[in-house]
């Protein structure tokens, strides 16, 4: 009997990078002689707790001064 393993949902979706940035993951998807995908996953990985330290787009700095400062 097969067991879906955890994670192994698939779907495709378009990403779009800066040249420099695609070429530089390519080289280290043929360095480490893996996929594309998989040099992003484990790069998401290492770094999502770091990212989500950034602030929402709502939540940045200067955001109430604007509205605060409106004169009717």
């Amino acid at each position: 009997m097969m067991i879906p393993m955890a994670g192994s949902d698939k779907r495709k979706q378009s990403l779009y990078f800066p040249e420099e940035m695609l070429k530089e993951i390519q080289e280290e998807a043929a360095r480490q002689d893996r996929s594309l995908s998989w040099i992003v996953q484990k790069a998401w990985k290492i770094a999502r707790r770091d990212i989500m330290k950034y602030p929402s787009v709502n939540d940045l700095p200067g955001e109430e001064d604007t509205k605060e400062l409106s004169v009717s």
